[in-house]
């Protein structure tokens, strides 16, 4: 284990430093498609889908390649089996991607819900340092489970491409960040 982190640290940061260029264009990039997805969250879920759906497909054609490729093994019909899902499972996402993203939408909406819930009990019962802001995380990721569900299926309309607009936001805020934070580094 290094016994110097800050130092580390900043060795890496000056080996940074000659391209923080590159990082910040790529969180600028990712800011400008974060908007996008944001104003256009409708075109921004099909077009998940059918990015989902195409590599899905890729996915289940280059299992059932790898399966014959592979020979005779005892593994063999359980992969045939899993490129034939992939290959079906991509043919029904691309074809439907709008019936894709309420089935998304379902999925995220539970997952809320069930985190949400999960994280209020787990703060309430545990009390670990700071568990009022897991209470929070909690309240409001459940508060959003809810919401969703409540206008579904409407909600399935916006709800992706909104989530995925702000991850991208968000992420590329950090790049941002980060980015500037290495240029201004002691060289």
């Amino acid at each position: 284990m290094n016994a110097e982190p800050g130092k580390a640290l900043t060795c890496e940061f000056q080996h940074l430093r000659k391209d923080w260029y590159w990082m910040f264009l790529f969180g600028v990039l990712l800011v400008t498609c974060g908007t996008v997805a944001v104003v256009l969250p409708a075109l921004t879920a099909v077009a998940a889908m059918m990015v989902l759906g195409v590599a899905l497909m890729i996915a289940g054609t280059a299992t059932l390649v790898h399966t014959f490729w592979a020979g005779k093994w005892s593994g063999l019909l359980l992969q045939l089996l899993v490129g034939v899902i992939y290959l079906m499972a991509g043919f029904l996402i691309f074809d439907t991607p709008v019936q894709a993203a309420r089935v998304m939408t379902l999925f995220v909406t539970a997952l809320f819900i069930v985190v949400g819930a999960y994280r209020l009990l787990a703060a309430m019962m545990v009390r670990f340092p700071h568990w009022g802001w897991a209470l929070l995380n909690g309240a409001i990721t459940l508060l959003l489970g809810l919401v969703i569900y409540r206008h579904f299926p409407q909600s399935a309309v916006w709800v992706l491409g909104l989530l995925l607009g702000l991850e991208l936001l968000l992420h590329g805020w950090m790049w941002i960040m980060m980015s500037l934070k290495v240029y201004k580094a002691p060289a």
